[in-house]
């Protein structure tokens, strides 16, 4: 019986496999050369900065769709200002950044299957679609259409070296690498071009390039006639393009402090000035991808975040804080510098009732009576308490400690000579030259300036009759203590016997002074006439 439910169970699993097989070669192929250069024709001649944006945010076509419709309804905003007003999206970054740039996501917006392919073939094939792009711009020099000028600034450099295991189906690498960025950083023009005019002559027949000319009802103005690059009006950015390309690793990048500077909800903690980008795959949004690879790597990075459920959790939980704050103070104060400048007293503030009171009533509204509650909560006694137990013996003890010796044997080692070499050295001559600049004039006009009447104002307002008072009573203190005692007969008789001591003394040493006084003088005669 064992044997045949084992029998069972391995023929039901190779029915599975059999199941599985076709649906993984259902997998469509990487993309070639030539689809990869018809999808990339509208915009290989981006510069650098905004071309890497734009595939970015490819790899979200759901929030490059609703980013399109966003721009048109407001046409009015573009740059800076357009990217801070859709902070609150729930929109990736990179498709933020692109409400700047109104004439991209005008293109964008026609063929929304087009943005989708494009992601993904940045996704699984980065590689292929930088050198796609190389070889569009070679094209364009060649045929005489891609120079500096006063939109922007073009450069050229040597090629990456050779790839190392070779392809057969793969396109060779670029001999050169041509750089594109605005001719000012600040100013940035979107070329709009015709791909069958600026490339010359297409080389696959089959797979003719894209183009998506601006929709007239964007009101851009742009003529179909023209077969040139038709730049429009430059938009001016700050921080709006953050991007960059690495084109000898084929990679795109951020710059940190360009990003942080506009994206305030989605800020980089990183001390390097640019970090590779990484696709997230959660804000992908349901999207499938396109290759059964893309999908098992980005499984793989959402593991690595904690899961999809968790990680979509903490992203539904950011967008809802988003949209709550975007309706306290505005989508369009939601940047950091604006949020400053917000009167917090017009802020609604939430109350329990669900009525909406300003801050200013909310403060008054701070009940007092918890505020005497807790002063008079406080316990004097305990205070009494800690009070009454310090040990005033321990205190006094280490008084009676201090051993005074060694305090005057450092009084005593002190080294005054230097205190006088100080002093002897002071250069009196200078401070008598300062004395004598001194400008005495103006110490009369100062003098001359005193307003003598409000002086004697003062003095007049002196109440004398406090210094009368405090002088008499001076007066009397004094004769209380020369006439104390004078009733006492004992303290009589010690003053006499002191003052006959006195004169008892002074008469005995009397004989004594007069020798000593005339001894020198005697000494000094004799010698005299001894000469």
């Amino acid at each position: 019986m064992h044997s045949i439910l084992r029998g069972v169970a391995a023929l039901f699993a190779a029915v599975l496999l059999l199941l599985a097989a076709p649906a993984r070669a259902a997998d469509p192929p990487k993309f070639n050369a030539e689809r990869l250069d018809q999808m990339l024709a509208p915009v290989a001649l981006f510069p650098d900065a905004l071309l890497s944006q734009v595939l970015m945010a490819s790899t979200y076509p759901k929030d490059v769709a609703e980013a399109a419709d966003w721009a048109f309804a407001n046409r009015s905003l573009k740059g800076d200002d357009a990217v801070k007003a859709v902070q609150d999206k729930p929109w990736d970054p990179s498709v933020q950044s692109l409400v700047a740039f109104p004439q991209v996501l005008a293109m964008l917006g026609e063929k929304p299957e087009w943005v989708q392919d494009l992601g993904d073939a940045f996704l699984a094939q980065p590689e292929d679609v930088m050198d796609s792009v190389q070889l569009l711009r070679a094209k364009a020099k060649d045929a005489g259409n891609l120079s500096s000028n006063e939109q922007q600034i073009v450069t050229f450099e040597a090629g990456a070296p050779a790839r190392q295991t070779i392809v057969a189906t793969a396109p060779p690498p670029p001999t050169q690498i041509i750089t594109i960025a605005p001719a000012n950083p600040q100013v940035v023009f979107v070329p709009i071009y015709n791909p069958v005019h600026v490339f010359g002559p297409w080389w696959h027949p089959l797979f003719p390039p894209f183009f998506f000319p601006p929709p007239v009802r964007w009101g851009f103005g742009w003529s179909p006639v023209s077969t040139a690059i038709w730049w429009g009006v430059g938009i001016g950015v700050t921080y709006a393009l953050w991007g960059g390309v690495d084109w000898r690793r084929r990679n795109v990048n951020i710059n940190v402090n360009q990003w942080n500077n506009i994206n305030v909800n989605n800020r980089i903690n990183s001390n390097n000035r640019n970090v590779n980008w990484n696709h997230n795959p959660g804000n992908r949004r349901g999207v499938p991808y396109r290759d059964a690879s893309t999908r098992d790597r980005m499984q793989d990075r959402l593991s690595d975040r904690g899961g999809r459920q968790e990680y979509r959790g903490r992203e539904d939980q950011r967008a809802q804080a988003r949209a709550a704050l975007s309706d306290r103070v505005g989508a369009e104060n939601l940047d950091r510098e604006a949020l400053r400048n917000i009167d917090r007293s017009q802020i609604p503030q939430r109350v329990t009732g669900g009525d909406r009171v300003s801050a200013g009533d909310r403060a008054a509204a701070i009940d007092r009576g918890q505020a005497r509650d807790r002063v008079g909560n406080i316990d004097r006694s305990q205070v009494q308490e800690r009070a009454g137990n310090i040990d005033r013996s321990q205190v006094r003890d280490r008084a009676s400690n201090i051993d005074r010796s060694q305090v005057q044997d450092r009084a005593g080692n002190i080294d005054r000579s230097p205190a006088r070499d100080r002093a002897s050295n002071i250069d009196r001559g200078q401070a008598q030259d300062r004395a004598s600049n001194v400008n005495r004039s103006q110490i009369q006009d100062r003098a001359s300036n005193i307003d003598r009447s409000r002086a004697q104002d003062r003095a007049g307002n002196v109440d004398r009759r406090q210094t009368q008072n405090r002088n008499e009573s001076a007066a009397r203190t004094n004769r209380d203590n020369a006439l104390r005692g004078a009733n006492d007969g004992r303290q009589a008789q010690q003053q006499i016997d002191r003052g006959r001591a006195s004169q008892a003394a002074q008469r005995h040493n009397a004989p004594q002074r007069q020798a000593n006084v005339s001894r020198p003088a005697g000494g000094a005669a004799a010698q005299r006439r001894n000469q």
